[in-house]
């Protein structure tokens, strides 16, 4: 899992030049929840992780240049965000 993680960490930085890096892979780790925890609420058979690493790499493909603007519109995730941008998660 930390691989893929990992791999979608780098995708979203190199999309995000305002994210840290604690930033992005906190992104990724809730993007990644929410996908999952949704499709299986929904009733769906699991896919497996490379299903939900496509979907996360589409999201951030489309959304993660402004990811950084929706966390400070919605106080809801704030609260995940907020963490010393020169500490590595």
């Amino acid at each position: 899992m930390n691989d893929y993680h990992e791999r979608l960490t780098k995708v979203l930085l190199d999309k995000n030049d305002h994210l840290s890096y604690g930033e992005a892979r906190t992104w990724v780790e809730l993007l990644w929840e929410d996908f999952e925890t949704t499709y299986a609420k929904a009733g769906r058979e699991y896919q497996g992780s490379e299903m939900t690493e496509k979907v996360i790499r589409q999201w951030i493909e489309h959304y993660g240049k402004s990811l950084h603007e929706f966390a400070a519109q919605n106080p809801k995730y704030a609260h995940y965000l907020k963490q010393d941008k020169n500490k590595l998660h």
